[in-house]
């Protein structure tokens, strides 16, 4: 996946969801699952990207990693079940 501004959700091992911002999601994705990214998942390995959305600036990112996190667990679902990757 090429470089931007990426807001994302990955499915962890214990079927949580959790939200992020990456500029390299594809890299950040590597760090969750190898320990090195947030504290939440590192309990919670493996991780799976399941959703993201591609910014033109990191304040866009970040306003929508805001937004995800306020999400019900339906409303992500809904959001991850639509997504194709």
């Amino acid at each position: 996946m090429e470089k931007g501004h990426y807001t994302y959700m990955l499915r962890c091992a214990d079927n949580t969801i959790y939200s992020g911002y990456a500029v390299d999601p594809d890299a950040r994705l590597e760090a969750h699952n190898s320990g090195k990214g947030a504290k939440y998942t590192r309990a919670r390995r493996p991780v799976k990207l399941v959703y993201y959305e591609k910014f033109e600036n990191k304040g866009d990112a970040l306003r929508r990693e805001i937004e995800f996190k306020k999400l019900s667990r339906a409303e992500k679902e809904k959001l991850i079940n639509s997504f194709k990757m």
